[in-house]
């Protein structure tokens, strides 16, 4: 279920750069709007089951494509969870598999550069993906001659991940009120152990490069 393999230093870089900006999120002296304008509408009484966005993602580690929604929290919209339901073609498996993913996300700045466009330099969070499949477990099949014959579940696998976001407020129209775009670089427990073990692997080997798109829903 991995996605392409690079080298993520220029992006990491690229990172780096855009934290330094963080000072400027405060409210300054003149009183002036803050860059960081989010905010957060709470639903209330069983609205507050409603999702407040939808997501698609390529890749990371939970299938070709996965679709789901999700809901924000926060004084300002910085933390997300997200449910989402993917598939792995047949091209790419044995099999089509489907996946689940439950996904937290985090992004604790948002730079407004014009009156439309805000740029959130760092999301970060984890993700837990559960992919189906008769070749895939959770405990060992009595096949194997002892216990624990692996070590670890191949069905479960848990994710962590960097990345960065692009968000386009869109006019008063549907029930859309912005629309993001973003990707992620993300490893898993099984590649992070690797590395530990084999000093060789180098870290592009474990990294492993997602995108996708999210839309805030109207309250």
């Amino acid at each position: 279920m991995n996605a392409y393999r690079f080298n993520p230093s220029p992006i990491l870089f690229a990172l780096v750069l855009l934290l330094v900006a963080r000072p400027l999120l405060a409210q300054d002296n003149a009183g002036r709007k803050r860059l960081d304008d989010r905010y957060h509408v709470r639903y209330e009484g069983w609205k507050r089951v409603l999702p407040t966005h939808i997501k698609a993602q390529y890749a990371g580690g939970m299938g070709f494509l996965s679709i789901g929604g999700g809901w924000d929290y926060g004084a300002r919209s910085q933390g997300e969870t997200d449910l989402l339901v993917g598939f792995l073609p047949k091209a790419y498996a044995d099999a089509l598999h489907l996946t689940i993913t439950l996904k937290q996300n985090y992004m604790p700045w948002s730079l407004r550069c014009t009156e439309r466009l805000a740029v959130e330099p760092l999301s970060c969070g984890a993700y837990l993906c559960l992919i189906t499949g008769e070749h895939f477990w959770i405990k060992d099949p009595g096949r194997y001659p002892v216990k624990r014959y692996y070590g670890f579940p191949t069905q479960l696998r848990f994710h962590i991940f960097l990345g960065q976001r692009i968000t386009i407020t869109t006019p008063h129209c549907g029930t859309m009120k912005n629309l993001s775009l973003f990707y992620e670089l993300n490893t898993n427990e099984l590649d992070l152990i690797a590395k530990c073990g084999n000093k060789q692997l180098r870290i592009a080997d474990i990294v492993n490069l997602s995108v996708g798109i999210k839309i805030q829903l109207m309250k």
